[in-house]
Parts: structure tokens; sequence; C-alpha cells
């Protein structure tokens, strides 16, 4: 199976879970129905912003989507043709709460990021080139060898405004209640 038809099916099988319409997970998601429908039949590959927020709407982690369970970890979600390629580096680890990826972006790509489900941290690392990063309000750079520990599940951005593709490792430690296809407690109401 390949990446594509993998995403597709699971995204159709969590929804199917919950017992979840294409009107609800959209609701859920804040993805438009027929968007959704056409990810579910394999018509559309949605972009990298849009499956991040299908994985928070779904509270799952976000390489549930691009790791099929017989995969290596090796494939590539490459859905805007090389403007943002993300390859799982380590798979959601259940125990340890985490997904690493290594992350290209083209030059002048840019990638925004609607928050994630609370209590998310991410860790951006860059390995080569320049990445700008739009958190709490203002971009900042970081290049090769620096690092950035910010809320995920604050709106978040990145962009590559150099003329070499930016190579960095992201890693999103997700809240403990997060498993894969189970929704975390929902703690709203909690003082």
């Amino acid at each position: 199976m390949n990446i594509a038809q993998h995403l597709a099916a699971t995204l159709k099988t969590l929804r199917q879970q919950r017992g979840w319409s294409l009107s609800k997970l959209a609701e859920q998601t804040g993805v438009s129905k027929a968007m959704l429908g056409q990810i579910e039949r394999n018509e559309s590959s949605p972009t990298v912003a849009t499956l991040w927020k299908i994985a928070t709407g779904l509270n799952v982690p976000f390489s549930v989507f691009i790791t099929p369970p017989e995969s290596n970890g090796e494939q590539a979600f490459d859905p805007q043709q090389q403007a943002m390629v993300v390859t799982p580096v380590f798979p959601w680890d259940p125990e340890l709460c985490f997904d690493h990826f290594s992350i290209t972006l083209a030059p002048g790509a840019l990638s925004e990021s609607t928050p994630h489900e609370k209590g998310v941290i991410e860790h951006v690392v860059v390995i080569s080139g320049t990445l700008d990063m739009f958190v709490e309000g203002q971009w900042q750079p970081l290049y090769a060898g620096a690092g950035l520990r910010f809320a995920g599940d604050l709106a978040h951005a990145y962009r590559n405004s150099g003329e070499q593709t930016a190579h960095f490792h992201s890693i999103i430690h997700y809240p403990k209640e997060k498993a894969a296809g189970k929704p975390a407690a929902n703690h709203d109401n909690e003082p």
C-alpha cells in the first residue's frame, strides 16, 4: 500500500471508529466535507497544513497518516510537489509520545500551521540552509545548527526566504493522553 492509499484508508477508518459522518469530521477538523471525502476516496492529497488540521481534529499523531504499518519509515509525504517534504525519522512512539520528522522546505516556500492540540511542544533543529520561524507573533531566522522549542498549540509557520533548500528536523511531543486512534481526555473543565 502506498502512502496515499494508506492516508485515505486511515482517515476513513478513524472516522468510522468514532461513528462520525463526514460532516462531523469537517466540524472537528475545520476541513471541508468535500475535501475530506476526496481524501478518503484517494482523489486528492492534502497539504501538510490540512493534514495537521485533520490529525489535530482526530487527536492522533501526524505520522499515523504517513507511515503505513509495513513501511520502514523511509516514505516521504510530498503533497506540494517538493515545496515541503516530510519524511518520518521515527514515527509515532506511544511510550515516549513523540514523532520525529526530517523536513525540507524549498526556496520561497511557506507553510502555515494551525495550532495543534493543547500541550503539544515542537522542537525544530536546522540541518542546512536558513529557516524562518513564525512563533509568538514574530518571525525569527534559524541557521544551520540552531534549534527552537515552542508551544505547538499556538499558530506557527515555517518559511524559507533563502536561495537554497532548508533542511530541518522537527520533533513533535504530544501530551501523555494521546494514543494512536484514541482521543485524549477532555480537560476543559479542570481548574
